[in-house]
């Protein structure tokens, strides 16, 4: 079971947080069991880009984005070259430090 780090942020998760996840579960779901309610707009499938974050540490044992991901993650704010969207991760064997990006875009709720 890998150990999941999340990086303090402001709202979501003051104090930072440090849990266990399995292996084989998205890291979103791992997130909100773990009470950090990460905005997650198009219900986990791939249609946006709330629930980005940025993978600090275990990044290159993760399995590559595909190309609908990388589509997501080109509307995301603070995009860096480790960012994923929490929805599309698997988790394996390895630990994980992520940080929760300061500001989401959330184009569904945004008004005109």
């Amino acid at each position: 079971m890998p150990l999941i780090t999340v990086l303090p942020h402001p709202s979501l998760c003051p104090d930072g947080a440090s849990f266990t996840a399995r292996s084989g579960a998205f890291l979103c779901d791992a997130l909100l069991r773990n009470g950090i309610n990460l905005e997650h707009a198009c219900e986990k499938s791939c249609a946006c880009s709330t629930c980005h974050v940025i993978v600090r540490t275990g990044f290159d044992s993760l399995t590559p984005a595909a190309e609908d991901e990388e589509d997501q993650l080109d509307r995301a704010w603070g995009v860096e070259a480790k960012s994923r969207l929490s929805c599309q991760v698997v988790l394996r064997q390895d630990d994980l430090t992520v940080e929760l990006p300061r500001y989401t875009l959330n184009l569904a709720s945004e008004h005109s």
